[in-house]
């Protein structure tokens, strides 16, 4: 039995990956523009992503070994520094990367648990990081040596947690840091590689610091609060100058602040208000209402055009003048838990998650669509084969029908099943749905132009059904259930034809074009090939050395196919051999779905941190 394993390592080639749909949205000021202003910096994942803002062209910064927390590039645009977050008790990474050669210069460990913020000096000669509620301490770094200077706790005994930092802009000795109840001025003393803090006198106000930003000639730094004020402090007397708004505070808080010419401010709210300020009264001159709270404001240049980071996984264009926004790009902001092509077009693709499915344009990675129910989570969704509905799962036990070019409801089939409808597929004669729920029971569906009625319900599974897939010839039907059996059914009949069993929760399953075989996977990490006629196990493969196996798809003609599981791994198989012939590096989320494009042309994998990518198919059909 070949084993992916025993191969060497040479002959696994890497895949080719082409786009990446995907923005974290909860790194506090995770979106960044480039100072050469052509370049917008993100964080998704372990990855941090540069991609060109006028040719949507991406870089990608592979290095952390688990979720960036947070980002930030050098005023001279010569360095990008991230950090990442980590277990309990082990050291969390700072990484130093060379933005022109878009590669790792060095990776700072001292802190740990998680990197809570990081800044550049005005030269851009030092980093300063500051660790998270476990480490609490604030780390001076020598950028050229990449060796730390000094270090210290960041916040005194009887406070709160540091959680922001802002470097002054012309001094290179002295920077702020700002948390729960705690606003510090810190000054570096090179000689002695010593920093020593000012607790800043705020009198009776008690504060928690959400987000910081430095005037442009170091007189003054603004403070966002949870409470939704300001507060405009002096950093050489370290008092109080002024704050605000005192009636109409921001709700949710001022979560993202940035300082412009001429002594206004940009802040954005948790409630996904963008403002225009000006000292001392902090009312708002123009203001905007956008989608999520918003996490992270990007200048680009002098602030005449700047870019809005949210919750919602949105980043937005707007520019000064007329406060008017544009989305420029979106994505999933919780786990993607099924893609799917409509029938015979790579063209474009439908994916669902938690309230929504969206369509996506394939090439340019727009969304072209999308359909929103509050509060459910889509489990998973198909095409007819006509075209003509998107036919989707959902958690509250219901089948909804959409269409595909206005994602009007067509129809919703209501208690479809009892514990939520976690699987479904479609004939291709258009005139049956076949479902999936959580208690185990297949239903099949009549469709029809004015009804939808129930079939028969197939009661042989004892746990959640994974996935259906159905054989050309509306015949015959393959479920796999996390009862560790997969049912072959017979459709005319309605009646079970063979059963398969294993030691393991089966999460996927694929017919070979040709039909006599199929192959199963799920948490053994095991790739099982298996007879359709009898049911026998005709070979098994080790899918993957960590984790389950989720996602798998079969090219049309049944040469390759692909798997992805909770080892982040994308991997392309040959069927008849077999063996692992290449290998695709880039998620950072466990993989849930993956499909192979009509015509095989790419294979759109998606994952559970929200991210959707697109991989060079590595076979000319």
């Amino acid at each position: 039995m070949a084993d992916s394993e025993t191969l060497p390592e040479s002959e696994v080639l890497g895949l080719e990956l082409e786009a990446v749909i995907g923005f974290n949205g909860h790194v506090p000021g995770g979106l960044i523009c480039h100072p050469d202003q052509e370049h917008l910096v993100y964080p998704l994942g372990c990855t941090v992503l540069i991609e060109s803002i006028n040719t949507n062209k991406q870089y990608f910064l592979h290095g952390h070994g688990n979720n960036v927390s947070c980002v930030t590039i050098s005023s001279n645009g010569a360095y990008v520094a991230s950090g990442q977050v980590t277990f309990m008790g082990f050291k969390a990474d700072v990484i130093l990367w060379d933005y022109a050669k878009k590669e790792l210069i060095a990776r700072l460990s001292l802190h740990k648990g998680k990197i809570e913020a990081l800044a550049f000096s005005p030269n851009s000669k030092y980093l300063v990081s500051l660790g998270g509620p476990d480490d609490g301490s604030v780390v001076v770094w020598s950028v050229t040596k990449r060796d730390a200077i000094c270090g210290s706790p960041a916040a005194g005994l009887n406070v709160g947690n540091a959680t922001t930092i802002i470097y002054s802009n012309c001094r290179d000795e002295m920077f702020v840091t700002a948390g729960n109840g705690t606003i510090r001025v810190w000054e570096l003393d090179f000689p002695n590689r010593k920093i020593w803090p000012t607790e800043c006198q705020t009198g009776q106000m008690k504060r928690i610091v959400l987000s910081i930003a430095m005037a442009e000639d170091d007189s003054y730094f603004y403070i966002g609060t949870t409470t939704g004020d300001i507060l405009k402090m002096n950093p050489r007397t370290k008092l109080l100058a002024d704050m605000g708004p005192v009636k109409e505070k921001f709700s949710l808080g001022v979560t993202a602040i940035k300082c412009l010419k001429m002594g206004s401010v940009l802040i954005g709210s948790g409630a996904g208000v963008l403002a225009l300020c000006k000292s001392p009264t902090y009312k708002p001159i123009k203001k905007i209402q956008l989608q999520g709270g918003i996490t992270s404001i990007a200048l680009r240049g002098q602030g005449h055009q700047f870019f809005a980071g949210t919750e919602a996984a949105h980043i937005y264009c707007l520019s000064c003048t007329d406060f008017k926004e544009e989305l420029i790009a979106t994505c999933h902001s919780g786990a993607v838990q099924d893609i799917v092509f409509p029938y015979g077009t790579a063209d474009l693709f439908a994916t669902c998650s938690m309230e929504d499915i969206r369509v996506w344009h394939t090439s340019s990675n727009r969304e072209l669509l999308r359909i929103t129910v509050p509060n459910m989570t889509c489990y998973a969704i198909d095409f007819m084969r006509d075209g003509k509905s998107i036919i989707s799962a959902w958690n509250d036990g219901k089948i909804r029908a959409f269409t595909p070019e206005t994602g009007r409801l067509m129809y919703v089939i209501n208690n479809a099943h009892s514990i939520g409808v976690t699987a479904i597929a479609t004939t291709s004669d258009c005139k049956r749905i076949i479902s999936g729920g959580g208690e185990g029971q297949v239903r099949v569906w009549e469709i029809s132009p004015q009804s939808q009625k129930l079939e028969e319900a197939l009661k042989e599974h004892k746990s959640s059904v994974s996935c259906i897939k159905v054989k050309k010839n509306n015949e015959e039907c393959v479920t796999a259930s996390t009862d560790g059996t997969c049912i072959i059914w017979d459709l005319v009949r309605l009646k079970r034809n063979q059963m398969i069993l294993a030691n393991t929760l089966f999460q996927c399953v694929c017919y070979h074009p040709e039909e006599f075989q199929i192959i199963t996977s799920g948490t053994d990490r095991k790739i099982g090939y298996w007879e359709v006629f009898d049911g026998t196990v005709i070979r098994e493969l080790e899918g993957s050395l960590s984790g389950s196996i989720n996602g798998m798809d079969i090219s049309s003609e049944g040469v390759h196919f692909v798997t992805g599981g909770d080892d982040h791994l994308v991997k392309v198989w040959s069927y008849s051999e077999g063996e692992v012939t290449h290998v695709g590096v880039g998620h950072s989320g466990n993989i849930i779905r993956m499909k192979i494009s009509p015509k095989n042309q790419h294979i759109v994998s998606v994952s559970a941190d929200g991210a959707i990518l697109r991989w060079k198919y590595p076979f000319s059909s």
